[in-house]
């Protein structure tokens, strides 16, 4: 029996967006497998007005409209047991997916997966949410890039993949999500299969050789070249 259980939640007021998006790959195998499960809430659901209303428009005046605190104090109270952050259970994080958030990177996706067992990601909208939602419930605020999203839905997709292959026993081999992009400020190295000749392209001989020593060489350099062709911003966290 696996002793590693993480359950995810997603509070939305599109529901019908996730539809079976979280029933493919890693994700799907991870939850047939009993070590994920993921949740999806309607935000209307937990309204508490005729017309099920999520949002209002803003105090002092401003375009466009924010959710409403009080729907979301709602549903963190009942699908966590309390509203009161101090209260929390041990390894629960609410996280507010918003532009205004701290960068996803792979090391924040790691602490999530080796540190947390409940988390639940509100999908912000609109030009924003109420911002004692913030000050009252959120451990953590994430955002998936520097761009802003219709909405916090695509954000939760994201953040979940990057979490659940991070989980023991969810990747078929235990060394795959160590070698990933990311995980030691290098990009990932260049990957072949077969052919070994295609349309005249050939695979390095070096890969060919048998020799694992000069392999993994070749293979820090060229992830070292890719690094620096596309992001030497990581080069200055070494």
């Amino acid at each position: 029996m696996l002793a590693f259980r993480m359950k995810i939640d997603v509070l939305t007021i599109f529901p019908e967006f996730f539809g079976a998006v979280f029933d493919f790959g890693i994700i799907r195998r991870a939850k047939l497998a009993g070590i994920v499960e993921i949740n999806i809430y309607d935000l209307r659901s937990f309204t508490t007005d005729k017309h099920r209303k999520t949002d209002d428009t803003p105090f002092g005046g401003g375009d466009g409209m924010v959710l409403k605190c009080e729907p979301i104090f709602n549903a963190i109270e009942q699908i966590i047991g309390t509203c009161e952050r101090e209260n929390y259970p041990k390894k629960t994080r609410v996280v507010l997916l918003s532009p205004q958030g701290k960068p996803l990177k792979q090391a924040v996706a790691r602490e999530f997966a080796d540190e947390a067992n409940h988390i639940v990601l509100i999908c912000g909208r609109y030009e924003g949410i109420d911002e004692r939602v913030n000050d009252a419930l959120i451990t953590d605020e994430i955002s998936i890039g520097d761009y802003v999203l219709s909405g916090g839905e695509p954000a939760a997709i994201v953040v979940a993949d990057a979490i659940v292959r991070l989980l023991p026993n969810a990747l078929g081999s235990e060394t795959s999500a160590v070698n990933d992009s990311f995980t030691g400020n290098l990009l990932d190295y260049p990957h072949y299969t077969q052919p070994r000749d295609f349309r005249g392209i050939e695979v390095p001989e070096i890969l060919l050789s048998g020799n694992h020593a000069e392999i993994e060489k070749w293979r820090q350099a060229k992830a070292l070249e890719k690094t620096r062709l596309n992001r030497k911003d990581l080069l200055n966290e070494i």
